[in-house]
């Protein structure tokens, strides 16, 4: 999922080549994202564009050769001279008389020429990874004679080589972006990359540089930078493998005023590979160059000695969010006087202001990670590692937002629950943490399915070796880390090849709280008092079905209302409640007469109590919730989500609770009669930890 559509799109034509633009948000200011070298497009900047458009109108198009621009079949038409008039021809067509110029790599090159050359256009430029006409020799590899030589083999730089683009362009496109994405964990951006070149050919390539050799109308000799006048901020990754640093810090030499950002051990593209930093530079820059502040926040009323949370819950579902509300309910106990915000989304903000907490008023402009777990979602099927992977965009927008509401509200500490971008995003940038942070999680590493084969355990093992190098590098970055569960709920596997086992690694970097439930069953009162409140009889066999706070559980209860008449005529007494959430509509469910459908329950813990059995997704928050409460229920886990395959059927078949059904195997009879079976014998489960939100409150509270 994108984490901003834009909001306007169509052509400028320019000597009849169409270029295609995006227009996002509608601020006063203009950013111009120019595009780089038409090996990839404008979606380079999809780290940039949801953020920054929330103040300004950001302008992206897709440079000549490349996304849903015309391919000129002329060399003529990719000189510079072209890309440059393209520029102005976008802004033109869009009536902007100044902008703000955002440019990477010949991107970048573009900008300063603009700067230069048309500094009445130009307001500021950001120019990062940028190709520079100056400084020491370049790389011999882009000489002409390099590109238009034969060779017996292909081997490396070699191939930046017109004959071998003609004849395994892909192979060429592979080897260039991951010399782009050089830094390790790369693997996001490197697809990424290879995707978008995967939109222009090889010869249209051929055509970009060969138009090298015909000498453009203006000059771009050192006296071009000299005559800049706009602020101008360099952004450079010191292991840049395409444009070297050196070149890129000559310029910012004779750039007058201009200022430059080393990112140590950067690659080429710190935009799309370390976008906090970057998009935190540009802030700053911004603010200090141009008097153009971070997005407008409200400010926050704070007495005199008041300590102030800022708390972050999941919203993949509502257990977190109700284990976040206990746990904020006993730190209020031991911290009378505190004041907690929560940044949060729905669903979760639908319990929080029915529990008359306070909802931080930048809420609003988080992205959707709920909605993108549900539009990456199939028929019972969320493949949860590789969506985390593409929520990168998402996470990177909400990162930024984050980032803007902390630092504003003088926070004492931050609470983050599975919050990954926050972690990741503190980790690889310690200097971005403001106040403290306690981190919770009920799972620790990523586990390949085995559907993905050596592909996805590579990547999984990637993933998680980043993360244990991120926290043994930094680990005073988390202040309180706590695994919400025990030493024994972890999944006694490797975090990957040559990579430590989780349960040798785990205890030395978490404390364990035991599992925490939002309200524990045992507090419910006596079952039969509490069936009565909630309006069940003695007499009949209560059976609830419900599939969390998303809308991938649809497919389920399909399936288990179609199972319900057959468990109907063998069991007349059953009741059959369907709490579809607050993302499903109950009226497109189709369910049989007799069943009560039901949108959002706010008690469903209760209920869950109550009743005589569950069926429910493989979650982990209501499956402890019925293991606590000593329901019977059958879950059936979401194909291909690892955490619900192997963290979670791990953790209850430790507790002893809830049977395991596949989806694909189970047809309407057979859940017939496991619902049956379930009913006539239920299981009886370990009993789940009264105290975890009291104990992770106790080691919270001492951070305040």
């Amino acid at each position: 999922m994108r984490a901003k559509l834009p909001d306007s799109h169509g052509f400028v034509t320019r000597d009849g080549v169409k270029l295609a633009y995006e227009v996002y948000g509608d601020g006063a200011e203009t950013m111009l994202f120019v595009p780089p070298w038409s090996i990839v497009h404008s979606r380079i900047y999809k780290a940039q564009l949801p953020y920054f458009s929330e103040r300004f109108c950001c302008i992206a198009y897709d440079g000549r050769g490349n996304g849903k621009s015309d391919q000129p079949e002329e060399v003529a038409a990719y000189t510079l001279d072209n890309y440059v008039a393209d520029a102005l021809a976008v802004m033109d067509a869009l009536d902007v008389r100044q902008a703000i110029l955002v440019g990477l790599s010949f991107g970048g090159l573009v900008a300063s020429i603009l700067a230069a050359h048309h500094s009445e256009r130009v307001r500021a430029a950001i120019v990062a990874g940028t190709v520079s006409t100056i400084g020491p020799a370049h790389h011999a590899r882009l000489a002409p004679s390099h590109f238009a030589a034969s060779h017996d083999r292909y081997e490396g730089w070699d191939k930046f080589n017109r004959n071998y683009w003609l004849d395994d362009y892909p192979d060429f496109a592979e080897f260039f972006v991951r010399k782009i994405c050089s830094e390790p964990h790369s693997t996001k951006q490197i697809e990424d990359g290879i995707g978008w070149a995967a939109q222009t050919t090889g010869p249209t390539l051929i055509r970009t540089v060969e138009a090298r050799s015909i000498p453009p109308e203006f000059d771009i000799s050192v006296d071009m930078y000299r005559k800049t006048r706009c602020p101008v901020l360099f952004i450079h990754g010191d292991d840049d493998q395409i444009q070297p640093c050196e070149r890129a810090k000559a310029a910012q030499a004779e750039t007058p005023g201009s200022e430059f950002a080393s990112v140590k051990r950067g690659g080429h593209n710190p935009l799309g590979r370390y976008p906090a930093k970057a998009n935190t530079l540009i802030n700053d820059f911004l603010e200090r160059r141009l008097g153009v502040a971070a997005p407008s926040r409200p400010t926050l009323p704070r007495a005199a000695r008041e300590k102030r949370v800022l708390y972050l819950s999941s919203p993949i579902g509502l257990g977190h969010g109700r284990r976040d509300i206990a746990i904020t309910h006993e730190l209020r106990k031991l911290n009378p006087g505190i004041q907690v915000d929560w940044l949060a989304q729905d669903p979760v903000t639908r319990l929080l202001e029915a529990g008359n907490e306070r909802v931080h008023p930048s809420s609003p402009r988080l992205a959707s990670e709920t909605r993108h777990i549900e539009l990456e979602s199939g028929e019972h099927e969320l493949h949860c590692f590789q969506a985390l992977r593409r929520m990168d965009e998402v996470l990177i927008k909400n990162f930024m937002i984050f980032q803007d509401a902390v630092e504003q509200g003088a926070y004492d500490l931050v609470i983050a629950d599975e919050a990954w971008d926050i972690d990741h995003y503190w980790h690889e940038h310690p200097e971005l943490k403001k106040a403290k942070l306690a981190w919770l999680t009920d799972f620790v590493g990523y586990v390949p399915m085995p559907p993905g084969g050596e592909h996805e355990a590579m990547l999984t093992a990637d993933y998680n070796a980043e993360m244990i190098e991120h926290i043994e590098r930094h680990p005073g970055v988390r202040d309180r880390a706590i695994f919400v569960g025990t030493a024994d709920d972890i999944v006694p596997l490797s975090f990957g090849a040559n990579l430590p086992l989780m349960r040798d690694w785990v205890p030395r970097h978490f404390d364990f709280s035991g599992y925490i439930i939002g309200e524990h069953p045992k507090t419910f009162g006596g079952r039969k008092q509490l069936r009565e409140r909630q309006g069940y009889r003695d007499d009949e066999h209560v059976c609830i079905v419900s599939v969390g706070g998303s809308g991938i559980g649809a497919h389920l209860i399909r399936r288990i209302l179609q199972a319900y008449p057959i468990v109907k005529a063998k069991l007349p007494e059953l009741r059959m409640v369907v709490v579809a959430g607050p993302r499903i509509d109950p009226a497109s469910l189709g369910a049989p007469a007799g069943v009560d459908l039901r949108a959002f329950v706010a008690d469903l813990d209760r209920h869950l109590a109550a009743c005589d059995l569950a069926l429910v997704q493989g979650g982990l928050t209501t499956c402890m919730e019925l293991a606590a409460a000593g329901t019977p229920f059958i879950y059936f886990p979401l194909r291909n989500h690892f955490e619900q395959n192997f963290h979670v059927a791990h953790r209850l078949r430790r507790y002893g609770a809830g049977v395991q059904l596949d989806f694909a195997a189970s047809t309407p009879a057979v859940i017939a009669d496991a619902m049956v079976l379930a009913l006539s014998s239920p299981q009886r489960p370990q009993p789940v930890e009264a105290d975890g939100a009291s104990k992770a409150a106790l080691m919270i509270g001492e951070l305040l």
